[in-house]
């Protein structure tokens, strides 16, 4: 390890990855595989893979994961800190920024249409997001039944998020213990980068660094006090404020959600969907869409969303400086989100650094991304009802709970541009920044215009 950066100069790495991290997990993965592999040459290409295939199997978002997880193997504690917070800061900063403009003129013509152009592009972002899900997990007839059945169970049945991925990690990981092939190689990802660098020929080089040993007392020291960072504030909110206080809703929901959310981004924005609109009435499906532009234009993780989503809750229930109230929900909500996902790296990664390719982790891996191209299937379908159309109707008959268009109440101009913005992410492959931009400058040509 002699000659190896220390942590004041690789800092202004993660700084660049943060800053330049758009485009979602996909691109936000593939930008550090150029960065710390390709160019910088901090560590090969089984050691990233290793790295990922665990971030993927953890709640939260796996970017940010990964930038934390690869840190703290180069500078332990301290470099995943770094890696982590530098990863999650720009995005911080400008969701805040723009939720202030939204709470303020969100109403206000010019940027109402902006935001009408954004959604329909989000809703490619997302369709796009379901196809290149599903071309990398669903390789047999056993993926799509899982993928089927989670479509249903959450579309149809309302059945929660977490049950789901329960469900499929228990299926993943009775289909391996069976030695069925159906259930291995099809979850992970494969090669990630142009250029495959062999761990030998890095930094890292092949054996891991004394201070990723186990060490149970070091975990045990590690996981404490990042269990009362995380909890003891939501503790001391609910004893103060009660649980029907907006505070002490966003600090528990969002401290779930770290805990249950598997399967990435988008997976994660349909649980949060479900529960931030239709349980909690936070904000609208409309605004829920807003939060999700805002997330695709900003640097970051997609997660970021929910820091709107928790400022535009305590906004709405302020009763005085709704703003400053606003602003305390969204950072308290970014907290609860983020804190575990140090706690998940710190105390499971040196176990983590042991097994490298272990078949079991990999089937429930595999199981696990089948289940969340439905559960991105109904978030597509949900966001395209209220994106194209003014009315919903509820059918609840039994066990079946859904949201079903009325079609009479179809918007043309969101259809229009909906389909505009599936063709040129589908057909001519136009990157998030691109498709988003121009949809927002339709939206504003639409509404000067009297079309939209």
């Amino acid at each position: 390890m002699s000659g190896f950066p220390s942590l004041t100069a690789v800092a202004p790495v993660w700084a660049r990855i943060g800053l330049l991290s758009f485009g979602g997990p996909a691109g936000q993965i593939a930008l550090m595989h150029r960065v710390l592999v390709e160019e910088e040459r901090w560590l090969g290409e089984k050691r990233f893979l290793h790295a990922l295939n665990y971030c993927m199997l953890l709640p939260g978002p796996e970017a940010m994961q990964l930038a934390t997880y690869i840190g703290w193997l180069m500078h332990g504690v301290a470099g995943g800190l770094v890696a982590g917070l530098l990863f999650v800061l720009p995005g911080i900063l400008a969701i805040m920024g723009l939720s202030w403009v939204y709470a303020i003129w969100g109403n206000v013509g010019p940027v109402a249409a902006l935001f009408f152009g954004l959604k329909a592009a989000v809703l490619a972002i997302v369709v796009q997001a379901v196809i290149r899900i599903g071309s990398r997990a669903l390789k047999n007839g056993v993926m799509i039944s899982v993928a089927a059945a989670s479509f249903i169970a959450i579309f149809a049945l309302t059945v929660p998020f977490p049950l789901i991925i329960l469900a499929a990690g228990l299926t993943g990981f009775a289909g391996a213990r069976a030695g069925l092939p159906q259930f291995h190689g099809a979850g992970g990802h494969g090669k990630v980068g142009a250029a495959q660098v062999d761990d030998a020929e890095t930094l890292l080089g092949e054996e891991s660094p004394e201070h990723t040993r186990v060490d149970r007392r070091r975990a045990l020291r590690v996981s404490v006090v990042l269990l009362v960072l995380w909890l003891a504030p939501v503790a001391l909110l609910f004893a103060l404020l009660g649980p029907a206080n907006v505070y002490a809703q966003i600090a528990g929901f969002f401290s779930v959600m770290a805990v249950v959310t598997f399967g990435g981004a988008y997976a994660v924005l349909a649980y949060v969907a479900q529960e931030a609109v239709q349980n909690f009435g936070w904000l609208a499906p409309g605004e829920m869409l807003d939060g999700l532009g805002m997330a695709e234009t900003t640097p970051g993780p997609l997660i970021m969303v929910t820091q709107f989503v928790g400022f535009m809750g305590a906004f709405r229930e302020a009763e005085a400086m709704p703003l400053l109230a606003g602003t305390v929900g969204g950072l308290l909500t970014t907290w609860v989100t983020f804190a575990p996902c140090f706690l998940w790296i710190f105390l499971g990664a040196p176990y983590i650094e042991r097994l490298r390719g272990n078949a079991v982790l990999g089937a429930a891996l595999t199981a696990i991304t089948a289940a969340v191209v439905g559960v991105v299937l109904n978030l597509a379908v949900w966001f395209g009802i209220h994106v194209l159309f003014g009315e919903v109707r509820h059918v609840d008959q039994m066990w079946l709970h859904l949201e079903l268009p009325v079609w009479s109440t179809i918007n043309f101009s969101a259809a229009v541009l909906s389909a505009a913005s599936l063709l040129a992410v589908l057909l001519f492959r136009a990157g998030p920044i691109t498709v988003l931009s121009g949809c927002a400058l339709a939206g504003l040509a639409l509404n000067y215009a009297g079309w939209n």
